[in-house]
């Protein structure tokens, strides 16, 4: 025990203490090593050197010969630390950016593929639901599999069965019931607007007439118009009287024809097909060609027929408003929420000649009456035992005793709220009205709007919650000529530019299901491109809807892609607003659907065109919608290719190329157009460049970007003219001397020597007038500077703008 004692003393003696270790350098033969020396007691025994370097513990008693067998090895793992070390990293990075690469997503500007709806880390379900993070794959299965629950084809049925004049008895009651469908489902918001509106009727006291005159004047025998109701609103009224021309559809080119056969117009009335351009359209070429009026009637030529298929009734007129416009044109440019506060000022586009529809018997019976030359084979029609004669022929007096009357109309709205960008808003519209049963014409949108609001509204208790607000809209007077919406947007003009997304519209929506059109802004025909690759073609089994149409052309884009015509919705969105828009339609092959605007536009007539695949087309419009309105309301970064308008831009430059030459003997030239369009290009490819780059879960950034996307539409509106004198200030779809049309036209009298008429859609300039240089270098100006603006506000903010003028 004793000597058990002493050598316990011995190694406390020997154990240093906490804080006395000090180091010093070694001398001798091991230069620049430190040895480990300790403070201790005088008359200590020194202790054995410790290696350099090296610190240790006590060892156990018999450990010592261990250590020297794993001495090599842990030298080896020693040399081996740094390898293993870099490796991880190695590792770790590699993990890291194949994960980053992989839940990024793709910019829509940066490729052929688009953003996807993906992760989002600020996403918050719905509150009655337990679910986490939705993708885009979950929210669309969700949005398939509600859809397929809903009853498209039973709501078709009993829209149509319903009265729906704008104004009417019955409009009044289904207003009420859509409201109360909207209320019931779970909206964040549901309202209603009303204007009071000018629409036009017809006088069942003095219904319009149809006389002919005799050499002396005077009116003899009264043809009857067999389908009285039919007539065209905002039709001039009054007494025209002149001598019957066969017109072909009435397009300027038509009437350049005429002119060239040494067929005079003015003073005449002229008798046109429906169909290729709108009533307006027809009625603003006759009177600037000097005609008196205007006969309309439906060719069979123009229409569906076959051995299945039913066709339009001889006996029957369609329908059509002939203001050059939307909206209440007694009221331009102003909302008619109350219109006696604005001075009495009418519209440019209303006409300032009479014109009526008839049907194809009464149509067949005046072509049997002109004489003068044959009708060019292209002119021909198929009336039975009728010839093709160009007039003219006797004369006509065509009487129109139509009245206008104040009319209350209620737009029906229903919101569900964003939870990032609230304010942004998507909207979705469909007219309600319909003269006739109309079930193409509104009882589809009107079905389709409907199964919309209520899926959204399930998926909404599902646990899905947009990013941005969803904004679903039910029109009123939209057959006197988009009345309801156009007013919307006079009334709200200042904040929609700023806030609305995009517009999807559902008019005319099903027409047949043989080819499928797409009417539509640049900025969505990217992601159009990409929806249909995912949405089953109605009527090719196996086949999605891009197979369906590019199987008749590659060019699929060339096959689907329409520009807005201007008696849709959609074009006010876009050529007033400056907020992209657009409008599916399925149509038949060749012909046009032959009973819209008409009464026999029932639900039984449009279930035997399309030979009862109604309900399977209705819902590939619904799927194709909804799927849209998931990716523009819920992508965190807007999927609007803003590159597009640099390719609509090249294109019309090859169309102003044809004149340089034209263009320089006379001392002028293009080349500021050609300038802001380089502007633009560099412009769009700096900001993809900038998104690319960019962090996508950075919510300021992506929320700037979005800003700067969503108004790439409004950027194309000239500012340089007034809204109330040109409404539609689009340099690209809009009207007036500030379009690229417009100057296309004016271009055309370089050649031509004043000779040809203006197009209709374009400007209202007389024919006769020649070219004139003042004029030219007007709407070169307004055309640069628009685009050089839209060029400008694409780069961003102003020390960003580089302009090379």
């Amino acid at each position: 025990m004793e000597r058990l004692w002493g050598l316990l003393q011995r190694v406390q003696q020997l154990s240093p203490g906490p804080s006395q270790t000090i180091y010093k350098r070694v001398e001798g033969t091991q230069q620049g090593y430190l040895e480990e020396e300790e403070d201790r007691e005088e008359g200590a025994e020194p202790l054995a050197h410790f290696f350099p370097m090296e610190l240790r513990g006590p060892e156990p008693m018999g450990s010592r010969l261990e250590q020297q067998n794993l001495i090599p090895w842990a030298a080896a793992g020693r040399r081996a630390a740094p390898y293993l070390v870099l490796t991880a990293l190695l590792i770790f990075t590699g993990a890291f950016l194949l994960g980053y690469v992989a839940f990024r997503g793709s910019c829509q500007a940066c490729g052929d593929s688009l953003l996807v709806v993906n992760e989002d880390i600020n996403y918050e379900p719905g509150p009655d639901s337990k679910q986490g993070t939705l993708y885009w794959s979950d929210l669309q299965a969700m949005f398939l599999r509600l859809l397929k629950e809903g009853c498209l084809e039973d709501t078709i049925r009993q829209t149509s069965l319903r009265e729906r004049v704008a104004g009417s008895a019955g409009m009044a009651a289904l207003t009420q019931d859509t409201r109360t469908a909207f209320s019931h489902q779970k909206l964040d918001h549901v309202w209603t607007d009303t204007h009071y509106v000018g629409l036009q009727f017809p006088d069942p006291a003095q219904p319009n007439t149809l006389h002919w005159v005799d050499a002396a004047g005077t009116t003899s025998e009264q043809l009857p118009l067999e389908d009285p109701d039919a007539y065209c609103p905002y039709s001039a009224t009054g007494n025209a009287t002149g001598k019957l021309v066969y017109a072909h559809y009435g397009r300027p080119e038509d009437l350049q024809n005429l002119r060239a056969r040494g067929v005079e117009l003015a003073g005449c009335l002229l008798l046109v097909r429906v169909g290729v351009i709108s009533f307006a359209q027809k009625v603003a070429s006759a009177q600037d060609f000097g005609a008196r009026g205007v006969l309309i009637y439906p060719d069979p030529e123009d229409f569906s027929q076959g051995p299945h298929k039913p066709g339009l009734s001889s006996h029957q007129a369609v329908y059509g408003h002939v203001h050059l416009g939307t909206g209440d044109p007694y009221t331009p440019g102003f909302p008619s929420f109350n219109q006696t506060q604005f001075p009495p000022v009418e519209s440019s586009g209303l006409p300032s000649i009479p014109a009526q529809p008839i049907s194809a018997d009464i149509a067949s019976y005046l072509l049997r009456k002109l004489k003068g030359p044959v009708a060019p084979q292209e002119w021909q029609g198929h009336l039975p035992d009728t010839p093709y004669h160009l007039g003219p022929g006797p004369s006509l007096q065509l009487r129109v005793n139509n009245y206008r009357a104040s009319t209350p109309i209620s737009n029906i709205f229903g919101c569900i709220e964003g939870i990032s960008e609230p304010d942004h808003y998507v909207v979705i519209g469909a007219q309600r009205d319909a003269w006739g049963p109309g079930a193409a014409q509104s009882a589809v949108g009107t079905a389709i709007l409907l199964e919309l609001v209520r899926t959204f509204s399930t998926m909404v208790s599902n646990g899905f919650r947009p990013r941005r607000s969803l904004l679903f809209i039910s029109w009123d007077g939209g057959d006197f000529g988009s009345v309801g919406s156009t007013e919307w947007l006079e009334g709200y003009l200042s904040v929609l530019h700023l806030k609305a997304v995009a517009y999807v519209s559902l008019d005319n929506a099903v027409l047949g299901d043989d080819k499928f059109h797409a009417k539509t802004s640049p900025l969505l025909i990217s992601l159009i491109e990409n929806l249909l690759k995912q949405v089953d073609s109605p009527n090719h089994s196996g086949q999605t809807l891009y197979e369906q149409v590019a199987f008749t052309n590659p060019s699929w884009d060339a096959e689907v892609i329409q520009p807005l015509p201007m008696d849709s919705s959609a074009y006010s969105f876009t050529a007033f607003v400056g907020v992209p828009a657009v409008e599916f339609s399925f149509m038949e092959e060749n012909q046009a659907y032959p009973f819209l605007h008409t009464k026999e536009d029932t639900y039984e007539n449009l279930h035997q065109i399309l030979q009862g695949r109604l309900p399977a087309v209705a819902q590939a419009v619904a799927q194709l919608t909804g799927q849209l309105l998931i990716r523009l309301s819920h992508d965190h970064l807007l999927p609007l290719d803003f590159s597009r308008y640099g390719d609509v831009v090249l294109r019309h430059i090859g169309s102003l190329n044809e004149y340089s030459a034209d263009l320089k003997a006379r001392g002028l030239t293009l080349q500021w157009v050609y300038s802001a369009r380089g502007d633009y290009f560099r412009a769009a490819e700096k900001l993809r460049q900038e998104i690319y780059s960019s962090e996508q879960d950075d919510e300021r950034l992506m929320r700037m970007y979005n800003v700067r996307i969503m108004r790439v539409e409004f950027y194309f509106l000239s500012q340089y003219v007034s809204p109330a004198d040109s409404p539609f200030r689009h340099i690209f779809l809009g009207r007036g001397d500030h379009t690229l049309g417009a100057l296309l036209d004016h271009l055309q009298l370089l050649r031509t020597n004043g000779t040809e008429a203006p197009r209709a859609t374009s400007s209202r300039v007389a024919p006769g007038l020649g070219f004139q240089e003042s004029r030219f270098r007007r709407q070169l100006a307004l055309l640069t500077w628009t685009l050089q603006g839209a060029a400008n506000a694409l780069s961003g903010d102003v020390w960003n703008i580089d302009n090379n003028f």
